[in-house]
């Protein structure tokens, strides 16, 4: 067979490659590096800024990529069927002497099957893994041929556009074009840019900071651990009780049955104060609330949808075995969000100067 042919079919994968990339890549790159490095002249980060910097024009720009996709695939598929497959069936006919009609099916079906796992594996995964992993590098290596696709490729666009935007309205639903969607990294840098230009003060820009990156904390990262928490025994007589609740430092104590390993509710200060003033003592079983379990490795913003979910102020941090590992409630949040959290070194200080717990 021909060395032509091999080179054609090798440039149809390598340029379904490239689509795959272009597209990854633009989609997936920080905009604010972009725009730095076109204001220090780079050339191909001022020829790429432009189709970032409107949702209109990245949608044109996805849109090429996903054509220059789809027409490499159709004619490597084609093209394969054309040559590949004719040239294979005559051996499947001598090698397991199957007759031509039978060889020439076989072969489109081999090719067929084989050419897709290669397409899939260098034409797509590998390309998408490329751009994910480095999105700046792979957008500014395809601009250039992807502007020269976009002058080609420009009728087809706006035919298959048109197309689609009417069947989108013909099922009445409205057109969503690509956005660029900011990554952490950009928001902190718009953050400092925005108090560097007078509009935050440092302060506040310190708590969007924080609560950015409150993701990144666990509930083990901010728990105060099981050591120096208060907890009562579900069978602790009252008095005892009552002097135990007086010199605590926390509002919220653990409660267990027979072990610390077996948390079986909350007690809030607040509910046996009151149900004593009221009606005085009463089974510590009838006072304590709900517990509510926390994996220690969840992140920390989801801490606060899981007890706003379950409209608790304290949870208790479980490992993986579900054993208790510590206590932590909304005031812990709080002052990760608003900085005011001690150092490790100070908080059993703190604890045990009276600090509510809440």
């Amino acid at each position: 067979m021909s060395p032509w042919v091999w080179a054609i079919l090798t440039a149809l994968i390598l340029a379904n490659s490239l689509y795959v990339v272009a597209e990854f890549g633009a989609v997936g790159v920080q905009r604010s590096r972009i725009r730095r490095l076109a204001d220090e002249k780079h050339l191909l980060a001022g020829l790429l800024l432009p189709f970032l910097d409107s949702p209109a024009a990245l949608d044109r720009y996805v849109g090429v990529s996903q054509i220059g996709i789809t027409l490499s695939s159709l004619i490597l598929g084609a093209y394969a069927q054309a040559t590949l497959s004719v040239a294979a069936a005559p051996l499947l006919e001598h090698w397991f002497g199957l007759s031509g009609g039978t060889a020439i099916s076989v072969s489109a079906g081999s090719v067929l099957i084989l050419l897709t796992a290669v397409q899939l594996v260098v034409g797509e995964l590998v390309p998408k893994a490329i751009a994910l992993q480095f999105p700046t590098q792979s957008a500014l290596a395809t601009v250039l041929p992807m502007r020269w696709s976009l002058a080609v490729f420009r009728p087809f666009l706006v035919i298959l556009n048109g197309a689609a935007l009417g069947l989108l309205r013909l099922a009445g639903v409205s057109e969503q074009g690509h956005r660029h969607l900011h990554s952490p990294e950009e928001i902190d840098l718009l953050i400092a840019e925005s108090r560097d230009g007078g509009l935050l003060e440092p302060e506040e820009q310190q708590r969007l900071r924080r609560a950015l990156h409150l993701n990144m904390r666990t509930a083990r990262d901010l728990m105060v651990a099981r050591d120096r928490v208060t907890m009562v025994d579900l069978r602790t007589p009252w008095d005892d009780l009552v002097r135990t609740v007086v010199t605590s430092p926390f509002s919220r104590l653990p409660v267990y049955d027979g072990t610390p390993d077996r948390v079986v509710g909350i007690l809030r200060v607040k509910d046996l104060v009151e149900r004593f003033v009221s009606q005085g003592p009463a089974p510590l079983e009838s006072l304590m609330r709900p517990v509510v379990e926390i994996p220690e490795e969840l992140a920390a913003d989801r801490v606060v949808s899981e007890l706003r979910e379950k409209r608790a102020h304290a949870a208790i941090v479980v490992d993986a075995s579900r054993r208790p590992v510590g206590l932590i409630t909304i005031q812990d949040l709080l002052e990760e969000l608003l900085g005011q959290r001690p150092s490790p070194a100070d908080r059993p200080v703190r604890r045990q100067t009276g600090g509510d717990h809440a």
